[in-house]
């Protein structure tokens, strides 16, 4: 059986995959993720995904039969890809936008061996309800959004902003499961095995 590697230092990706049972190693990867110019965001997070798996692949001494999972997840508002904020101002800013607002989250998992790369996005729509100043200052000096996508995190605090979500709540904290699941397949490499085997 190919050896898996994912290719993120994302703790939640770490969960999310050991939640299907499914054994792996960490292999953290650097990439430039600024958009291209007029680059729509789907091709955005796919590009991105692809990218990490086949980054994190040339980075084995001796990849074989490794498999390598990457992934990116982003969130869209009106077309805009709503990044990890800079600062305060930044975070005030995209959490007001989303306010009251329904938007895109899309996702892309990709799976890199050495013969081909394997990519699927998934998009899902979150709806926030009205939030208040007072609410955005408190959720900031909390620190979740210092380091999130959108400026919020759905499986933490900033659940409490969600009204409604239409399709993977995994996808939406990083990893879309069903997929991911269907694309491990494809490569050789099952679910569910013993939790034991799983490497953190």
């Amino acid at each position: 059986m190919s050896m898996l590697y994912l290719a993120s230092g994302s703790p939640r990706r770490r969960e999310l995959l050991g939640q299907i049972g499914v054994p792996f190693s960490t292999l953290p990867t650097v990439i430039d993720e600024t958009p291209l110019l007029n680059e729509p965001a789907v091709d955005y997070v796919r590009r991105l995904a692809c990218a990490k798996a086949q980054v994190g692949l040339a980075s084995l001494a001796a990849p074989g039969a490794a498999v390598v999972l990457g992934a990116d997840t982003s969130v869209v508002l009106d077309g805009r890809i709503l990044g990890k904020p800079q600062d305060r101002a930044d975070a005030f800013a995209m959490l007001a936008a989303l306010s009251g607002q329904t938007h895109e989250v899309l996702t892309a998992v990709a799976l890199a061996s050495s013969q081909r790369c394997e990519v699927r996005v998934v998009s899902s729509q979150v709806s926030f309800r009205p939030l208040s100043t007072a609410e955005i200052e408190a959720y900031w000096v909390s620190g979740e959004p210092q380091d999130k996508a959108g400026s919020y995190a759905i499986q933490g605090l900033g659940a409490v902003f969600v009204a409604d979500l239409h399709g993977s709540f995994s996808a939406v904290v990083g990893l879309p499961l069903c997929e991911t699941a269907a694309l491990l397949a494809d490569f050789g490499i099952p679910c569910w095995q013993r939790p034991s085997e799983t490497v953190q």
